[in-house]
């Protein structure tokens, strides 16, 4: 692991840090809010984030072989399932060491600080609950998932500028979309933003009709 690899693990473990004491003094219902991962409450997407703390990789294999090798839904039986523990469970899962020093496969630390960002954010944004991520972390994630070409999620960005207002960060051009920068990390990841985060002429292209 490089230097740098280093200080993006690190950050990984950081922000679900922070998401963990962001989620215990939470108001209860926040837990059963809808995030911005359609189908899932905060419940399911903290069950879905934490999947490395509670399963080693032969359990989680053996999890991929019941689901028929389909990741899709081994990640939503697991989601529904583990939605279902404690919120101290899920909540002490968020601080494991084993969670924030896990990579996804092929992905190395900066997957695994976006893995960890985006559905720190399908949450946050949603619910929401008030925390600006770190610039230099918002910053890494929106490299990985704003670098052209990146087509996350199936993502078409061709003729969209998207323009941070909160830092200095930009990318692309043609139709504006402007908006924090942890809004603009999750309408490259494909997310719907709620309405009134993002401004622009493009910005309800990437908004939801409330």
């Amino acid at each position: 692991m490089s230097v740098d690899d280093e200080a993006v693990q690190a950050m990984v473990a950081r922000e679900y840090t922070a998401l963990a004491d962001l989620l215990v003094h939470a108001p209860d219902d926040a837990w059963d809010a809808a995030s911005l991962c359609a189908g899932w409450r905060t419940r399911e997407v903290v069950a879905h984030m934490t999947m490395p703390a509670r399963y080693d990789g032969p359990a989680f294999m053996a999890e991929l072989e019941a689901a028929g090798g389909d990741f899709t839904a081994l990640s939503n039986t697991v989601a529904a399932r583990d939605g279902e523990l404690g919120t101290d469970v899920l909540t002490e899962d968020l601080r494991s060491p084993a969670l924030h020093q896990w990579q996804p496969p092929g992905g190395g630390a900066a997957g695994a600080l976006t893995h960890c960002v985006i559905h720190e954010l399908d949450i946050t944004e949603s619910v929401p609950l008030h925390r600006r991520v770190p610039d230099g972390c918002i910053t890494e994630v929106l490299r990985v998932v704003a670098a052209p070409g990146a087509n996350l999620f199936g993502v078409d960005l061709s003729g969209v500028a998207l323009r941070a207002d909160d830092l200095d960060w930009s990318a692309g051009a043609g139709t504006a979309v402007s908006g924090p920068a942890q809004a603009l990390a999750l309408v490259a990841c494909g997310r719907l933003l709620p309405a009134g985060r993002l401004h622009g002429d493009g910005a309800a292209r990437f908004s939801r009709n409330e």
